[in-house]
């Protein structure tokens, strides 16, 4: 059988044919996009790289660490108030669904991933080299300050890595309770019953302010939903309970509000924790331990 004639580097007959298209139909789309153009121009002098970030949790840490000239997108998901922390800063940049056309139009230096590409993207981008760093989620504190020094270094501002580095060092060293102290069960548990399992960052933050997570005792080996039945059965003395957004309730939320759970009020504290710090670390561990911190606190008084 015949092969494809290769047309450049890398690159077979047919390959480049489908290229081209994709870049076709990025020129016809640039009407659609102007504003993310003109923004594009307007940023051409930022100091560092131009980034778009593909990622909520990687959005977090690019709006704590570059300057707002060098945003050129953030993820779709990024508006989110209840599921992120950086949802109201995150309407006023312009977001993008990651498609290779609208990357493209975008025109950055550099686009960040927590996954990777489809592979015609990632040809794409390649060609018009433009730079692709994957950031997969970082479940521990180690993992998560060595992402934002190597977001932080990328981007042109090591300091604020370091800076930010510091700040969570600081704040798990003010956390962490006197040796003497007793640990106290807790769970977190979220809408639809979704609890955080050993071995991930949440975990090692409430071990880390003097909890012990019942996802264990209760048999959760990852992350995922723990039965209301189970929970009512054998409760912890915390739970960590998430609030509603705008006091709207979401059809999840049944679970954490059931009768049930409220019957148990003189053997479980319902301890505030609000969802946007559960998913992302980077700069969102900062505010979540002063969270869990003031969970703690509602059972041991100090």
């Amino acid at each position: 059988m015949a092969r494809a004639a290769k047309v450049g580097p890398g690159l077979h007959q047919g390959d480049s044919k489908i290229l081209d298209v994709v870049l076709a139909k990025a020129r016809a789309q640039l009407s659609r996009f102007l504003c993310l153009s003109v923004f594009a121009c307007c940023t051409a002098h930022a100091a560092g790289p131009r980034v778009v970030s593909l990622a909520p949790c990687l959005d977090t840490a690019l709006i704590h660490l570059a300057d707002r000239d060098q945003i050129v997108a953030v993820s779709r998901y990024a508006r989110d108030a209840r599921g992120f922390t950086i949802a109201e800063q995150a309407k006023t940049l312009p977001i993008t669904a990651g498609t290779a056309e609208e990357l493209i139009a975008l025109k950055p230096d550099l686009v960040l991933t927590a996954f990777p590409l489809p592979s015609g993207t990632q040809q794409v981008l390649d060609r018009l080299s433009i730079e692709v760093r994957q950031f997969p989620l970082p479940e521990s504190v180690a993992d998560n300050i060595a992402e934002i020094r190597a977001i932080a270094a990328l981007i042109g501002h090591p300091e604020r890595g370091e800076k930010l580095a510091a700040d969570i060092a600081e704040a798990l060293t003010r956390a962490a309770p006197a040796p003497s102290v007793a640990t106290v069960e807790a769970l977190v548990f979220q809408g639809n019953g979704f609890a955080s399992a050993p071995g991930t960052l949440m975990d090692e933050l409430m071990r880390r302010v003097g909890f012990s997570n019942a996802a264990s005792r209760l048999g959760l080996t990852q992350s995922g939903y723990i039965a209301l039945e189970r929970l009512i059965v054998d409760p912890p003395r915390i739970l960590l309970v998430g609030d509603a957004v705008n006091d709207l309730p979401a059809w999840a939320d049944r679970v954490t509000t059931h009768p049930a759970l409220t019957a148990l009020s003189d053997r479980v504290v319902r301890a505030p924790f609000p969802a946007k710090y559960l998913y992302c670390g980077g700069p969102v561990i900062v505010p979540a331990v002063a969270a869990l911190v003031e969970a703690r606190a509602m059972v041991s008084g100090s």
